[in-house]
C-alpha cells in the first residue's frame, strides 16, 4: 500500500537572487531545478520578505512575519512583533499536517527560535518535525557550523571530519529521511521541509566546483545584466517594456573595477555554492524517483530573500561573530585561524576564509530589478518559485505570472493536502491564515489576489493590483505601476496622491 495523499517537499534557499538559476536567466548550471521548471511551473511574481528569519517564519506559519514575533531576526530587538521568537499564536505547516496523518521532517536552517543552544517550544521538533537535522543558527561556516543539531542534541562533533559540508549534509539527510520514510511508512504522506544555507556567505564551495566556472563571469556585472534580462523577457518571465535598472551607483563600471581576478573568484564561489544545492537536489528527486513517489509529491522550491549586497562586518570583532552570534568560528578544524573580511589578497573558497562576493555581483543576482535583501524594493523581495507536481499540474513548463507572497505557501499546502486550518493550537487562538491557495494558478494564470504587505527595518510596501507603494525607510512613498514598470524606475506618487493615501491607510489599518 502506498500513500494516496500528496507528499510535501519544500525547498529554501538562502540569499540567492531572482535571476541567478539557469531557468531564470542566470549563467549557473542549476540542470535539477531546470528539470522541475520544464515539467512544472515557473512563477515571476512571487515574492518573499527581506530577510532570513521573517520569511522562514511567514512561510511556514502563512501569516506575516509580525504577527509570529519574527520580524527581524532571532534577537529581541522590540518594539512587538520583533520578539525573535515564534510565538503561541501561531501553527507551522507541520504542526496542521501531522494532525492530519502526516510524517514531517526537516534538514537545513531553522532560524526562528531565540535560543541558539538550549531546546525551547520554538524549536523544530516542539513545533511540529517528527525527525530534525540541521542548524538552529542562520549563517556559519559550511565545514563547521555552529549549533548542527539532531532531533534536540548538539552534533557539532560530526562536522569534524575531512568530508564534511553543510550543503551536502543537508541534502543527503533530506535523502535519508525519505528512503527511510518510504522503507518503513510507504501508506504514511510526508511532509520535508529542506532549508540551504546556500549561497549565504561566507564563500565556501569545493574545489572542483569553483574550477567549473572559471570564465564564466569574465564579460563582468554589466554586459551579463543585459544578457540575464533578454532571456527574461524572450522565455516570457518579464514584459519586454520593463527596463534595466541602473548599475547600482555606489559601483563602478566592469570596466573600471580594481582587483579582477578577485571579484571574478568571489562570483565563481557564489556560482559554485548554488551549483552544489543543484547536486544535491538532483539527489532528493533521485530518492523520489527510487520510491516511486516522485509523481505523487509536490516539490516547491523558492529563495529567502533578494540577493545580500552586505560585507562581512568590519565593526563587529570576531569573538562577537564566533561567540555571541555564533555566526563563524575562529579557527579551522585543522586549528589554523580563519580570515574576516572581504580581503582581495586572499582569495574566497577555503574554509580558512570568510568574505562575501559584494555589491556589484549582488546587482546581477537580482536582474533586472534593484537593490537588495532589507529593503521592499523588487529586488530586495522578488523571488523565483518552481513548482512541480506531476499529479496535479498538466500544463508543463508554462510560467504564471499570478502575484504571491511567502503566507501563500503555507495555504497552498494545506488547500492540496486537504488539511484544515486550526483556530486554536494547545488551547490558544491562532492568528487567522493570510495566505492564499495557489493551487487555481496551477490551471490557469490570475491577477486577482487579495491585497499583499510588507515590513522590515521600517521599510515597507502593499501591493494592490498592478499599483505597489513602497517605502525607503525614512523616505516618503512611492508608488509604481508594476504593468508598466516594475522595475520602479518611473515613482507615479505625485501623480497619484488619492491612490497613494488610500494605499498607506490600508497599510496603516
Amino acid at each position: 500500500m502506498t500513500a494516496t495523499k500528496p507528499n510535501v517537499v519544500l525547498i529554501l534557499n538562502d540569499d540567492m537572487g531572482y535571476s541567478d538559476l539557469g531557468c531564470y536567466g542566470g549563467e549557473i548550471d542549476t540542470p535539477n531545478l531546470d528539470r522541475l521548471a520544464r515539467d512544472g511551473l515557473r512563477f515571476s511574481q512571487f515574492y518573499n520578505t527581506a530577510r532570513c528569519s521573517p520569511s522562514r517564519a511567514s512561510m511556514l506559519t502563512g501569516l506575516h512575519p509580525h504577527q509570529t514575533g519574527v520580524g527581524i531576526l532571532t534577537y529581541d530587538s522590540g518594539p512587538e512583533g520583533y520578539a525573535g521568537n515564534l510565538n503561541k499564536r501561531c501553527v507551522t505547516i507541520p504542526q496542521a499536517l501531522k494532525a492530519g496523518g502526516y510524517r514531517n521532517y526537516m534538514s537545513g536552517k531553522w532560524h526562528v527560535a531565540s535560543s541558539l543552544t538550549n531546546p525551547t517550544d520554538t524549536w523544530p521538533l516542539q513545533r511540529g518535525f517528527d525527525e530534525f537535522y540541521g542548524t538552529i543558527i542562520g549563517a556559519g561556516s559550511f565545514y563547521d557550523p555552529n549549533t548542527l543539531t539532531r532531533g534536540n542534541d548538539n552534533i557539532e562533533h560530526e562536522a569534524k571530519t575531512d568530508s564534511f559540508f553543510y550543503t551536502d549534509a543537508i541534502s543527503d539527510q533530506a535523502v535519508a529521511f525519505i528512503a527511510k520514510h518510504c522503507r518503513e511508512r510507504p501508506a504514511t504522506p510526508f511532509f520535508t521541509y529542506v532549508a540551504y544555507t546556500a549561497p549565504h556567505w561566507p564563500l565556501h564551495a569545493h574545489d572542483a566546483d569553483i574550477a567549473k566556472y572559471k570564465g564564466r563571469f569574465d564579460k563582468g556585472w554589466d554586459s551579463l545584466r543585459e544578457e540575464r534580462l533578454d532571456k527574461l523577457i524572450t522565455w516570457g518571465i518579464l514584459n519586454k517594456a520593463w527596463k534595466l535598472s541602473p548599475r547600482d551607483p555606489t559601483q563602478p563600471p566592469w570596466t573600471d573595477a580594481e582587483h579582477k581576478a578577485w571579484l571574478l573568484r568571489c562570483m565563481e564561489v557564489y556560482a559554485a555554492q548554488i551549483d552544489r544545492m543543484d547536486q544535491g537536489i538532483g539527489r532528493i528527486l533521485a530518492a523520489l524517483e527510487k520510491s516511486g513517489q516522485l509523481d505523487n509529491t509536490l516539490v516547491i522550491f523558492l529563495a529567502d530573500n533578494g540577493a545580500c549586497a552586505e560585507d562581512i562586518p568590519e565593526d563587529v570583532s570576531i569573538d562577537e561573530l564566533v561567540n555571541k552570534l555564533m555566526i563563524a568560528k575562529s579557527h579551522t578544524r585543522a586549528g589554523a585561524p580563519v580570515h574576516f573580511g572581504n580581503d582581495p589578497n586572499r582569495m574566497p573558497g577555503p574554509e580558512n576564509t570568510y568574505q562575501s562576493y559584494g555589491t556589484a555581483w549582488a546587482n546581477l543576482s537580482n536582474t533586472p530589478f534593484r537593490l537588495y535583501k532589507h529593503w521592499i524594493h523588487e529586488g530586495g523581495i522578488s523571488t523565483p518559485l518552481i513548482i512541480h507536481w506531476p499529479k496535479g499540474i498538466a500544463d508543463k513548463g508554462a510560467i504564471r505570472h499570478a502575484p504571491g507572497y511567502l503566507p501563500d505557501i503555507m495555504a497552498t499546502i494545506l488547500d492540496i493536502t486537504d488539511t484544515p486550518y486550526p483556530s486554536t493550537w494547545e488551547g490558544a487562538a491562532i492568528e487567522p491564515l493570510e495566505g492564499q491557495s495557489l493551487v487555481p494558478a496551477f490551471a490557469r494564470d490570475s491577477l486577482d489576489r487579495p491585497p499583499m504587505f510588507w515590513e522590515h527595518e521600517g521599510n515597507a510596501a502593499v501591493r494592490i493590483g498592478r499599483w505597489k507603494l513602497v517605502r525607503n525607510y525614512p523616505r516618503a512613498w512611492e508608488l509604481y505601476d508594476m504593468e508598466a514598470d516594475r522595475t520602479e524606475l518611473n515613482d507615479v506618487a505625485a501623480m497619484h496622491p488619492d491612490r497613494v493615501a488610500d494605499m498607506a491607510r490600508q497599510y496603516d489599518a
